[in-house]
């Protein structure tokens, strides 16, 4: 049994909680947080601290969970590597390639192992999507595109309700939320050599970009397009739920993700779209990738081999991201 700490209290944090709580193979034993750190012990009856140090000295952890804003990670890594060898991060991971190649240095020093927290490459539906492309259903690969439309940017209050801090961020669409695509385009097409990229802010009470597109180029030939406006809206019963739609093109059919979580097949020279069945559990965030996330961390650490997050491997992602500002910044494509 994998004794399990979790460090933060905010509002995504407790879905680590709830997953870490349900997982077969974990004993959720601590919070730690400078404020909400009591509610959340009451609730999964654990022991709760408001210092790191302490909670490493007196719970032992087998493995904890960061969950706290990026420009803590570092600092985290750097308190939990001497004693904790398992360690799981959100993103955005360190903030910036600078820290995240700080934070990985911090936890090899002492052996340990860092897998980041990026979840959506773990919602059902791309695993079912990857599935499809695998088996070879759409044939040659010509196209992704996904727009993202959750429609919670909008006026002075855009965010303050769960995560507030977003308004503050200088670097926001691709940082915080894109690298989830950035992620996932790889996760299901393959490497990203060339990016381009436009940004721009539509919300004057934010400090980042929360619109833009971006094009991708592929290593095996497909092109990709991220279309990204956080104030516009889709149909969809929990527009959370998948944030937005993907359509994916091939040589023999063609594949559509709605808001609801459906998968949609369309026949190259057919007129009639026709629903994919799967199973999936709506559960907490985005069809349970959290828990997803987390127990796929877990087996890894368990089996001793990298995981698809593992933090170096993820280093990509963030080079990805830079290349998009780059390319935002001179107008021209950025090779990764």
């Amino acid at each position: 049994m994998t004794r399990v700490a979790v460090i933060g209290a905010g509002y995504f944090g407790r879905f680590h909680y709830d997953a870490w709580a349900r997982m077969e193979g974990a004993d959720l034993i601590a919070a730690c947080a400078l404020e909400g750190a009591d509610e959340i012990a009451a609730e999964y009856d654990i022991a709760a601290f408001t210092d790191v140090k302490t909670m490493l000295e007196r719970m032992k952890p087998d493995l904890v969970d960061i969950t706290t804003p990026p420009a803590t990670h570092v600092e985290m890594i750097g308190a939990i590597a001497p004693s904790v060898q398992q360690i799981v991060c959100q993103k955005p991971f360190c903030g910036d390639h600078d820290g995240a190649l700080a934070g990985i240095a911090a936890a090899e020093e002492h052996g340990a192992r860092i897998v980041v927290h990026e979840n959506f490459r773990f919602q059902p539906w791309y695993r079912e999507i990857k599935a499809l492309l695998d088996a070879g259903a759409l044939g040659t690969i010509y196209q992704v595109t996904f727009c993202l439309r959750p429609g919670d940017g909008q006026g002075p209050d855009a965010y303050l309700a769960r995560q507030p801090y977003f308004q503050q961020m200088p670097r926001f669409l691709v940082h915080e939320t894109a690298i989830h695509w950035i992620d996932t385009f790889r996760y299901l097409l393959g490497e990203v050599t060339e990016v381009f990229a436009d940004l721009r802010r539509l919300n004057p009470a934010i400090a980042g970009e929360d619109a833009g597109t971006i094009l991708f180029r592929f290593a095996n030939g497909p092109r990709g397009l991220f279309d990204g406006n956080r104030l516009a809206d889709h149909a969809a019963e929990n527009r959370r739920l998948t944030m937005g739609e993907l359509e994916i093109e091939g040589s023999a059919a063609s594949l559509r993700l709605d808001g609801d979580g459906g998968i949609w097949l369309r026949d190259h020279g057919s007129n009639d779209w026709r629903t994919h069945d799967y199973v999936w559990r709506d559960h907490q965030f985005g069809g349970d990738c959290v828990f997803l996330t987390n127990r796929a961390a877990l087996d890894a650490f368990h089996a001793g081999t990298p995981a698809e997050t593992e933090a170096q491997v993820y280093l990509r992602n963030i080079a990805i991201e830079e290349a998009v500002y780059e390319s935002d910044r001179s107008g021209r494509w950025v090779g990764v």
